[in-house]
């Protein structure tokens, strides 16, 4: 990569057009964002202007958002908006949404009027609906068109539209008819109505749908595009298939760092990209908290400082109670967390999940017991005087199934129970449960432990 920034840097410093033609006839326009993103943006918008307008905007729109802000702040209003006019519809009011607000009042004026209430009206749509991710870039036809008639007016309309292969039929208020591939018009006779060629049972998506189920329709039913229509059936957008890719990976971006106890906005950001400062911030809440919450174990572990005085083995099995714990809660949490993701599972599930995750936590209880059992007695600590090796090894290894059912089942609980207020389940899966396994480990191990062995 250093060697091709150097390139281009030596390209731009003899301002050589031709040699610019060829570097980007030769790549694919992301790995030219990926080159531009290793400079600084002047240096990356000064590459851009030996580009086509066309190719210029698929550049553009593969850059990291952070960077096309930093690139457009650094622009004339009229440059900016030649840039907006060529940028898919739904790229660029992303783009817009994300600007200073000074920015945004000073390059509307300057576009043409049906891109102004483009971005106002896609703007308008509360982030995280479907209505937030769709693009207006999209394909119509009418019921009294022939097939040639559509083909033709395809033909004419291409050049502007993201995708042509769905083109959604509409009647005269723009209620959605249903659909037909550009595969069924071309094996079509050319005098074929699209009335009786077109799809009428399609999936669609709302507005105010969530963004992660629309695009879990568009994966379930492997889509090309998803249209999105209004509370009067109007078709008032489209998402596409490399849309929804870039919602399902934020998803699962902010999912995976959710169950990390990471907080910010889980935007898919580069991570050279954020500071130390962010990451500090995005990462310190939770851990104080966490910590707060983990003097607890410290209090049950003072409480039973007698016992450990007396027994202090028991010190040595407490590091393998609880990694055994957090492992088997942590397994349990993420099935369940990904089963709720993907809606095979509903909060409506609870008694069910629990129910199956005893099922599995009984015998892999019962198989780490008598393996902790084991443990104790063929390498035997040093006990004290008439306390009886066997005892110990009971209290360890039924302490230790205990905690393995115990762990699993609140690696079951908290998701489901997440799901069930309306919170986020990947939010509390991780973070609490590794507190809460911790705490309730010691318990029981102590609790049994003193039963046992009669203090």
């Amino acid at each position: 990569m250093d060697k091709v920034i150097v390139e281009v840097l030596g390209l731009l410093a003899s301002e050589d057009s031709k040699g610019f033609a060829r570097f980007f006839d030769k790549k694919h326009p992301a790995q030219v964002a990926e080159v531009l993103s290793e400079v600084s943006p002047m240096e990356a918008w000064s590459v851009l202007r030996y580009a086509t307008r066309d190719l210029r905007a698929e550049i553009f729109s593969h850059l990291d958002l952070n960077f096309q802000i930093e690139i457009v702040i650094s622009l004339g209003r009229d440059e900016v908006a030649r840039l907006f006019s060529d940028l898919p519809p739904d790229d660029r009011t992303d783009l817009y949404k994300r600007l200073p607000e000074e920015v945004q009042d000073s390059i509307l004026p300057a576009m043409a009027q049906g891109e102004r209430e483009d971005i106002r009206r896609l703007s308008s749509y509360k982030e995280g609906t479907a209505g937030s991710v769709m693009t207006s870039d999209y394909a119509t036809l009418t019921v009294d068109l022939t097939a040639a008639q559509a083909i033709e007016k395809l033909r004419e309309i291409a050049p502007d539209r993201e995708t042509i292969y769905y083109s959604y039929v509409v009647d005269e208020s723009r209620r959605l008819l249903g659909y037909v591939s550009l595969r069924d018009l071309i094996l079509a006779h050319r005098d074929s109505k699209v009335e009786n060629l077109m799809h009428r049972n399609f999936v669609f998506a709302r507005v105010n749908d969530d963004q992660e189920d629309a695009a879990s329709k568009i994966q379930k039913y492997d889509l090309i595009a998803l249209p999105v229509i209004n509370g009067g059936d109007a078709l008032v957008g489209i998402i596409t298939h490399d849309d929804a890719l870039d919602v399902i990976s934020q998803e699962q971006t902010e999912d995976m760092e959710k169950l990390m106890a990471i907080g910010g906005s889980h935007e898919m950001v580069a991570y050279m990209k954020i500071s130390p400062w962010q990451h500090f911030k995005n990462r310190v809440g939770w851990l104080i908290g966490l910590a707060i919450l983990g003097l607890v174990s410290g209090a049950i572990v003072q409480g039973y400082e007698t016992l450990l005085l007396q027994f202090a083995v028991l010190a040595t099995f407490m590091p393998m109670l609880a990694d055994t714990g957090g492992n088997t809660g942590s397994q349990s949490a993420t099935l369940v967390v990904r089963a709720l993701a993907t809606k095979e599972i509903s909060s409506e599930d609870l008694l069910r999940v629990l129910w199956r995750e005893f099922l599995v936590a009984l015998p892999l209880g019962a198989v780490l017991a008598v393996l902790a059992f084991a443990r104790v007695y063929l390498f035997a600590p040093e006990m004290p005087e008439g306390s009886s090796l066997i005892v110990l090894g009971l209290a360890v290894g039924l302490a230790l199934g205990a905690q393995v059912v115990t762990s699993t089942l609140f690696g079951a609980l908290l998701p489901m129970g997440a799901a069930k207020l309306k919170l986020d389940p990947a939010l509390v899966a991780s973070p609490a449960l590794t507190t809460v396994v911790d705490i309730t480990g010691l318990l029981i191990y102590f609790t049994i432990a003193k039963s046992l062995l009669g203090l």
